[in-house]
């Protein structure tokens, strides 16, 4: 007998998750999501980054979610993917000056208290960092799998050594590895740099034994799109970063057509060694 879904009506939760800020993760996750929509699938995502939300903006989405019959918020929609977000909620230049169980309390509020209906895929946008939202996160809403985006160089794979390494003491299936700003491609000589190297998580993912999903340069249109609210999967659908993006989403979607209904996965749980 299959195991029941993570929570009602959604078949399957991934989480995208960096351990260090300023990798693109935000960009990436809701490229992704946005694939996944694309590929006809029912995708929503909540922005768990409380302190730093910026799924509104890139997802162009504005206002505040309706409050329904039964008390529920009504997920807010752009591109065709559900979302719910603390960045709805207060001003987009309001700081949240929250401790830590404050923040807690939000973000179980906006998973619980949300009428997300029959999903497919919740796509969920994690904080940066190896922390008490992040554990607690992973500890309290079954995962069907994560997504690690880290850029090349050294200092970003410490911190991302780390986050394999924790989501692997709670159990986390790690669906594998994507090498943001892999490179550089320059719009007015088409010529390429890697800035901050390259090649070094995919390296990393052959040494720590998962996936390595794809690389995603540092592109100008990628940035251009991400601010103005399309993401490029929508903004250039032909581009050979798009399809990257739609190259790593039918992968994710066939891993989680292998982990969502397998018997065996339950509620992830602390390792003690």
């Amino acid at each position: 007998m299959a195991s029941q879904p993570p929570l009602p009506g959604i078949r399957a939760v991934i989480a995208v998750s960096s351990a260090k800020g300023g990798v693109g993760k935000s960009t990436t996750a809701v490229n992704l999501a946005v694939a996944m929509a694309r590929r006809g699938k029912r995708v929503a995502m909540l922005d768990a980054d409380v302190f730093g939300p910026s799924l509104p903006r890139l997802l162009g989405i504005r206002g505040t979610p309706h409050t329904l019959d039964d008390e529920r918020l009504e997920p807010m929609q752009g591109h065709g993917v559900g979302c719910m977000s603390i960045g709805f909620l207060v001003e987009e230049a309001t700081p949240m000056i929250w401790r830590g169980a404050m923040v807690m309390g939000a973000i179980e509020q906006l998973i619980q208290d949300v009428a997300w209906g029959d999903l497919d895929v919740l796509v969920l946008d994690l904080p940066p960092g190896t922390g008490d939202a992040q554990l607690s996160i992973t500890q309290r809403i079954p995962l069907t799998g994560a997504v690690i985006v880290s850029t090349p160089q050294d200092v970003a794979l410490l911190d991302t050594r780390k986050g394999i390494a924790m989501l692997r003491k709670v159990n986390v299936p790690i669906f594998g590895l994507i090498e943001n700003m892999s490179y550089f491609h320059c719009p007015s000589c088409d010529g390429r740099s890697d800035i901050f190297g390259h090649g070094g998580a995919k390296a990393a993912a052959k040494d720590l034994g998962i996936d390595f999903l794809g690389e995603i340069p540092l592109d100008v249109a990628l940035r251009e799109t991400a601010d103005a609210g399309t993401p490029i999967v929508v903004a250039a659908p032909e581009s050979a970063i798009a399809a990257t993006y739609f190259q790593i989403a039918e992968r994710l979607l066939e891993a989680i057509d292998a982990k969502a209904d397998d018997p065996s996965r339950s509620a992830p749980k602390i390792v003690v060694e």
